[in-house]
């Protein structure tokens, strides 16, 4: 008889076990580090800034105190009549930016999917080349077009007595909204086209047999089996959405009637960089992180119902 008494089935489950969730620990360990270091702790730092305030003694000449003031920052920034136009500026830029932006994405997904492949690939190479200029040159680029007497295209329009003013109070949210429709189109039309071509050619073949044109086949077949990839597209948009910063800032630079706090994210960084309230400025940026967390939630439940198309 052997002195080696055979393994037992399920203690070579458990050993086996260990071992795939020890390589997986050590696989994942990078990735919960970098996560820590440039999430997780700068989130932590930021809601210590937002409990405490400095204050000065003596009038002003004295030497500055840092004072607990939890309540006292996040109450300021909710009533702060500056932060909450902010909110109403990016508010209305939401309601016409996304449906504008996603609809034009999903409009040059749809013909680029029905063209041939040569054209295809050209089309879509040139949508998407906005979106390789980094945002700073292209609202400096932009800004130049808005400027009046050294953009050719209003120097056009005034000649034939259309007369607009894009960095004036009226025009400034719709060229902001134009800017970033020119950036980002192009980036989610990928999004979009790539998930049109994993629709199986089986069910397309099926539509056209039944007698179904291209316009059916593109709203009630194509579309709402991508509807994963819109709601992604409108999730990582409305997230960009809300940290509106660069193009305004570049426009403000060029003369444009911008207020130094337009959007919630120039408010924070004139609260802290201008103002030199941090507390302030941690509380609004706190703020401003939950309204995003709240809006990813709603629109992912939105988009991962199957009765929302």
């Amino acid at each position: 008889m052997s002195l080696l008494s055979p393994t037992r089935p399920g203690a070579a489950r458990r050993t086996r076990g260990r071992g795939q969730g020890g390589a997986a620990f050590l696989l994942l360990t990078p990735f919960f580090a970098v996560f820590g270091i440039a999430m997780v702790a700068p989130l932590v730092y930021a809601v210590n800034l937002s409990l405490f305030t400095e204050r000065s003694s003596g009038l002003g000449f004295g030497n500055a105190e840092r004072v607990f003031n939890a309540p006292g920052n996040y109450w300021q920034a909710l009533t702060s009549e500056h932060f909450q136009n902010g909110f109403a500026t990016l508010a209305l830029y939401c309601v016409i930016y996304i449906p504008v932006m996603v609809g034009l994405a999903a409009l040059f997904a749809l013909l680029i999917d029905a063209t041939a492949a040569r054209t295809g690939k050209f089309f879509q190479l040139t949508l998407f080349l906005p979106h390789a200029v980094p945002e700073v040159i292209a609202g400096l680029i932009w800004a130049y077009l808005y400027t009046p007497g050294a953009s050719p295209v209003l120097g056009v329009l005034a000649g034939r007595g259309i007369d607009i003013d894009m960095l004036g109070r009226s025009w400034v949210l719709p060229g902001v909204i134009n800017i970033a429709v020119w950036m980002w189109t192009g980036y989610n039309m990928v999004i979009l086209y790539t998930a049109l071509k994993a629709i199986p050619h089986e069910t397309l073949e099926a539509a056209r047999v039944d007698g179904a044109g291209g316009w059916t086949i593109a709203t009630r077949i194509k579309l709402p089996m991508i509807r994963q990839a819109v709601g992604v597209v409108v999730l990582f948009t409305v997230i960009g959405s809300l940290q509106m910063f660069n193009s305004p800032m570049v426009m403000r630079s060029a003369g444009s009637a911008l207020d130094a706090d337009y959007s919630p994210a120039m408010f924070i960084y004139h609260t802290a960089f201008g103002a030199n309230d941090i507390g302030l400025a941690a509380a609004a940026s706190i703020l401003l992180a939950a309204v995003a967390g709240v809006l990813s939630w709603t629109v992912t439940r939105i988009a991962g119902r199957k009765e929302s198309w």
